[in-house]
């Protein structure tokens, strides 16, 4: 009886997430009739909701080989897969590599910064894609996705956190677990959007830590840090530091998008 019990707890169970699916294709198809989707980018219709028209893919400057074998940086010119930029040369970056999908400029900024802050999350969608092409190497090869964590405050002003919202995206799509408690923000720390580098390695530093009790599932674990925009580097340096302190075998970083600068090259 007590089998049959928890057999019958199971059915009931994959019915519901049937019965959720099957509303949630309706209602889809339903808002799709009414309010047709649209491109994230121009804001033609398009066939699903999350995509991008083909007309967009001129307006946004995807990131693609040539670029530095460690921090993701574009070379204008064709180099060796292994050749590094000035910058990893000088002083080469703790996590193992680094990608982006996009260049972050006056093309990707509406669209990222509405994201980010304009409660703007069904693009995420669009997103997924392009950050399975960019991480495609490091997400063969990873364990587990750690998001870069916003500061309980910042959390609670801004309601969610766009990296974690990536994460689990880019987890749905590649089967890999996501890990949000993995890493906490563990002091608030200013916008870095007007810092100077310097000011920014400074302003990150010790804002991050690995819980204790996280401890176990990260040691020997190769992990992805997801988060939208690379500048500096600043964040996810002081991120990938504290998880390889806490017993990561490997940190790579993957993000939706990275500043170019011509100094950088």
């Amino acid at each position: 009886m007590k089998m049959l019990g928890e057999w019958q707890i199971l059915m009931h169970y994959a019915l519901m997430q049937t019965m959720r699916s099957a509303a949630y294709q309706i209602l889809s198809t339903f808002i799709d009739a009414v309010l047709p989707p649209r491109c994230v980018v121009t804001g033609e219709i398009v066939e699903r909701q999350g995509t991008i028209a083909p007309a967009a893919w001129s307006q946004i400057d995807f990131i693609s080989a040539p670029y530095c074998a460690c921090c993701g940086l574009p070379f204008e010119f064709t180099v060796a897969a292994d050749a590094l930029c000035a910058a990893c040369l000088a002083d080469r970056p703790v996590y193992e590599t680094a990608r982006a999908a996009l260049v972050y400029n006056e093309k990707s900024r509406p669209l990222i910064l509405g994201f980010k802050h304009g409660d703007q999350t069904h693009v995420v969608r669009a997103f997924t894609p392009w950050l399975t092409r960019a991480g495609q190497e490091m997400l063969a090869q990873a364990d587990a996705l750690i998001p870069v964590p916003l500061h309980r405050w910042r959390l609670l002003a801004r309601r969610y956190n766009q990296a974690a919202l990536m994460a689990r995206a880019l987890g749905r799509e590649t089967g890999l677990p996501v890990w949000p408690m993995a890493l906490q923000r563990v002091r608030p720390t200013p916008s870095q959007g007007h810092l100077k580098p310097a000011q920014r390695f400074a302003n990150v530093r010790k804002a991050f830590a690995a819980p204790p009790d996280q401890a176990e599932k990260i040691q020997g674990k190769r992990v992805v840090l997801i988060d939208d925009v690379l500048t500096t580097g600043a964040t996810v340096q002081e991120c990938a530091s504290v998880l390889l302190k806490a017993g990561a075998a490997r940190v790579d970083v993957l993000t939706l998008a990275r500043v170019v600068r011509a100094e950088r090259l």
